[in-house]
C-alpha cells in the first residue's frame, strides 16, 4: 500500500488575493504620486533657480551700464549732432531696426530746437512694444560712455579726403597707458579694433563730431554718408569740405548702449544692443520694464523726482538727471506648460548717474 498524506494544501483563495492586489495598488498609487509631487516640485525649485540666474545676471549687467552713463564724456556733456538727417539709434548695419511698439522702428535723439543732441543718458518712455495688454507699452532705455579698454585716444586723427580719416599714433606717445601696457591696440586690432557700427567722437577745428564706422583698412576708416545711424553727413557739422585737413587729438570710441524688450520671438527677450552692432539677447521671459528719472532744477533749484518722460515736460534734458530708477523690470515664465501656472520675479531699484552731473545737482537747505 503507498502512503499518502492526507495534509491539506495551503495557497491563498481568489478573494484574499484580490483583497492583496486593492490593498497593493492603493499603496502603488500613492508611492507614485509622491514621486510625481517630488518630480513637480523639484522642476519648480529647479526653473525658479534657473529663472533667479539668469534675472540677477540681467539685473547685474543693466544696473553696471545705467551706473556707466555718461563716463569719459566730461562734465554736462551735451554733444550737437547733424541735422540735416535727423541720426537714429536702435538700427545695425543690415539696415534692421528694432524699437518701437512692433520691434522695428528706430529713435531719435533728443533735440534742443532743430538741433539734435547726444547724451550720456538718453530715456525711452513707452519706446518699447506692449507684451501684455492691460501693462501697456515698454520702456527703453539707452547709456552712452567711452569705451575705456580700447586706446583710440592715443592716436591722431586726421581728414586725409571726405569721409576718409586716418588714423596715426604721435612719437612719444602723449596718452597715458595702463600698468603693463607698452603700445595701444591697432586701430584695426581683431579682438578690441574698430568694426563697421562702432561709433567715433573727436573734435574737428574745436568742434565734437559723432561718426558711424562704414569701412576700415588698416588704419584707414571710412565714414560714408551711407551708414544706417545717420551720423556721417558731410553738410553742417560732420565730415565735411572744411573738415579736410583737420587733425583731431583723443579720439574715443562711443558705446551707445540700448536695452529693450523684444516680444516679436516666444519667449519675450531682453536685447542689448551697443551702437549699430547686431543686438544680443540678455535673458528671456522679460516682459515688463519701466523707468523714472530725479533731475535737478538748477533754474528753480529743486528736485524733479519719479520723472517717467525723463523731465522733458519741465524742460530739463537728460545732462540733469541724478538718478534712473528702474520702476519695473519683470520677468514671468510658464511653469511645466500654460496648464501648470507662472513663477515671476521683480526688479525695482535706483542707480545713480553720478556721470551725468559732476556739479552738485541737488537742492540746497534752507
Amino acid at each position: 500500500m503507498s502512503d499518502r498524506s492526507n495534509k491539506r494544501e495551503s495557497g491563498f483563495s481568489l478573494l484574499e488575493m484580490v483583497i492583496a492586489m486593492a490593498l497593493g495598488t492603493i499603496v502603488l498609487g500613492a508611492a507614485v504620486q509622491l514621486y510625481s509631487q517630488g518630480v513637480a516640485a523639484t522642476f519648480t525649485v529647479s526653473q525658479r533657480a534657473e529663472m533667479q540666474q539668469d534675472f540677477r545676471a540681467a539685473s547685474n549687467m543693466l544696473t553696471r551700464d545705467l551706473s556707466m552713463a555718461g563716463a569719459g564724456l566730461g562734465n554736462d556733456v551735451s554733444i550737437a549732432l547733424p541735422s540735416a538727417t535727423v541720426p537714429v539709434y536702435g538700427c545695425e548695419q543690415n539696415g534692421k531696426c528694432h524699437l518701437g511698439p512692433a520691434n522695428n522702428a528706430p529713435a531719435t535723439y533728443p533735440k534742443q530746437g532743430a538741433t539734435p543732441y547726444l547724451y550720456g543718458l538718453l530715456p525711452g518712455m513707452n519706446a518699447g512694444p506692449t507684451v501684455y495688454g492691460p501693462q501697456g507699452p515698454t520702456d527703453v532705455v539707452t547709456v552712452v560712455y567711452t569705451d575705456s579698454s580700447f586706446y583710440l585716444n592715443c592716436y591722431n586723427a586726421k581728414v586725409t579726403a571726405k569721409t576718409i580719416v586716418t588714423f596715426t599714433l604721435p612719437s612719444p606717445l602723449t596718452c597715458v597707458l595702463p600698468s603693463g601696457v607698452s603700445v595701444p591696440q591697432s586701430v584695426n586690432d581683431t579682438v578690441v579694433g574698430l568694426t563697421p557700427g562702432d561709433l567715433v567722437w573727436l573734435t574737428l577745428n574745436g568742434t565734437p563730431v559723432v561718426v558711424e564706422v562704414t569701412a576700415i583698412s588698416s588704419n584707414v576708416v571710412t565714414f560714408a554718408n551711407s551708414d544706417q545711424l545717420k551720423m556721417n553727413q558731410t553738410t553742417g557739422t560732420g565730415l565735411n569740405t572744411a573738415a579736410l585737413n583737420a587733425t583731431g587729438t583723443a579720439p574715443m570710441r562711443l558705446l551707445v548702449i540700448t536695452y529693450y524688450i523684444d516680444n516679436s520671438v516666444s519667449p519675450p527677450l531682453l536685447m542689448r544692443q551697443i551702437s549699430g552692432h547686431t543686438p544680443m539677447p540678455v535673458a528671456e521671459n522679460v516682459v515688463y520694464m519701466k523707468f523714472s528719472y530725479d533731475l535737478y532744477d538748477s533754474g528753480s533749484n529743486t528736485a524733479r523726482v519719479d520723472q517717467t518722460d525723463g523731465g522733458a515736460s519741465y524742460g530739463l534734458n537728460p545732462s540733469q538727471i541724478t538718478k534712473i530708477n528702474i520702476k519695473h523690470m519683470a520677468m514671468s515664465s510658464s511653469l511645466k506648460g500654460a496648464q501648470g501656472g507662472f513663477q515671476g520675479l521683480d526688479l525695482e531699484t535706483s542707480v545713480s548717474a553720478r556721470d551725468l552731473t559732476y556739479s552738485n545737482g541737488y537742492p540746497l537747505g534752507p
